[in-house]
């Protein structure tokens, strides 16, 4: 059997020994070495020092061996140098990350990026946090080309802010072709460790048109489901909103510009109801209209991950959601200012047309 090196230390070997091991700011790794050294001068073996440590006997042996053979140099040689560090270029990697694209391939990811500028991919994913940077997600948007997007923004944001005494402002839309999806098969419930599961196909029962009218002062929603989306529909749905608001109220609705809002039907209806006023937004503009938080609300919170064996049951669940909405409403508060959002729709004009004008180039 080899027989494990005789260790002897100097006086001078010892004290830096000591050091190392007490030091709370040296590395674990060579506090750890200084232990075995020391423990080895003492005459214990690798076994027990193994085991003193909670470490391996061939750690033990390796340390033991090359202190023997190198002394303290050779137990320090692979740890990292004091002096200064490696600058990385922040700019070159913004600029790299925002302003080009890697060969065959839409964007950069971390790694791509780190082997192109020659740093670690840790180092590239620490500059992406610190400025914000997410390449692998998108943003849709769709600039409006409205006419008459000034007045409506205008129109519509007034009432937000400083909706009119005595009346009501409810935002209104439909939320066509809402699918009962069931799953193909039973999915796995969630567990630690684990992620609720759910089967990537499904079976259709039919689908459902939601009509919802939010109430920007309460937050409280009027809805009804239908077949179909006509402006047979949506005139009973206005009936439904004269019929379940204060008489004594003006009602402003903000609806879109889908034509079954704008039928010659509805027209007439409005017209025997003038306490009705309707306020269209703008075209490409569905984000000013607030029931549109409440549809992405209903979406996330019981459909997108619901499981519907018929309409009768999605239609079931959409009403128990709104009755618990209703239970305590919580309106959505709007604190842009009409100058504010033109300003940032100029600003995307000019890019627009900046960008335009380079692909004409």
């Amino acid at each position: 059997m080899r027989k494990a090196s005789t260790i002897e230390l100097t006086s001078e070997q010892r004290r830096q020994l000591e050091r190392w091991a007490r030091s709370n700011t040296a590395e674990v790794r060579l506090a750890r070495r200084a232990l075995i050294i020391l423990r080895a001068s003492e005459g214990l073996d690798n076994h027990t020092i193994a085991a003193e440590l909670g470490i391996g006997r061939i750690q033990v042996a390796r340390w033991r061996e090359r202190f023997a053979q190198g002394g303290i140099v050779a137990i320090e040689s692979d740890l990292p140098r004091s002096g200064r560090k490696v600058r990385v270029d922040v700019a070159q990697i913004v600029r790299v990350t925002t302003q080009t694209l890697p060969e065959a391939a839409t964007h950069w990811s971390t790694r791509k990026l780190a082997a192109h500028l020659g740093v670690s991919d840790s180092t590239v994913l620490r500059v992406w946090r610190a400025n914000g940077l997410k390449p692998h997600r998108t943003e849709t948007f769709k600039v409006s080309r409205d006419p008459q997007f000034v007045e409506k923004l205008e129109d519509i944001v007034g009432l937000y802010l400083s909706p009119p005494e005595h009346a009501l402002v409810l935002c209104c839309d439909e939320k066509s072709q809402v699918q009962a999806l069931d799953r193909t098969q039973p999915g796995l419930p969630l567990k630690k460790g684990r992620a609720q599961t759910m089967t990537h196909d499904y079976k259709r029962h039919g689908t459902t048109t939601l009509f919802a009218a939010l109430s920007t002062l309460d937050g409280s929603v009027i809805a009804r489901c239908e077949e179909r989306h006509r402006h047979t529909e949506w005139l009973r749905f206005l009936r439904q909103i004269d019929r379940e608001t204060p008489k004594e109220k003006t009602l402003h609705l903000i609806c879109d510009n889908y034509a079954t809002h704008k039928h010659p039907t509805v027209t007439e209806w409005l017209g025997k109801h003038p306490r009705f006023h309707i306020h269209f937004t703008p075209t490409s503009a569905s984000w000013l209209n607030m029931v549109e938080r409440f549809f992405r609300d209903i979406t996330t919170d019981r459909l997108r991950r619901g499981v519907f064996r018929s309409v009768r049951e999605l239609i079931a669940a959409i009403k128990e959601f709104i009755a618990s909405h209703n239970k305590k409403p919580k309106p959505f508060v709007w604190t842009a200012k009409a100058n504010d959002i033109l300003q940032k729709v100029i600003r995307a004009n000019r890019s627009l047309s900046s960008k335009k004008n380079e692909a004409l180039h």
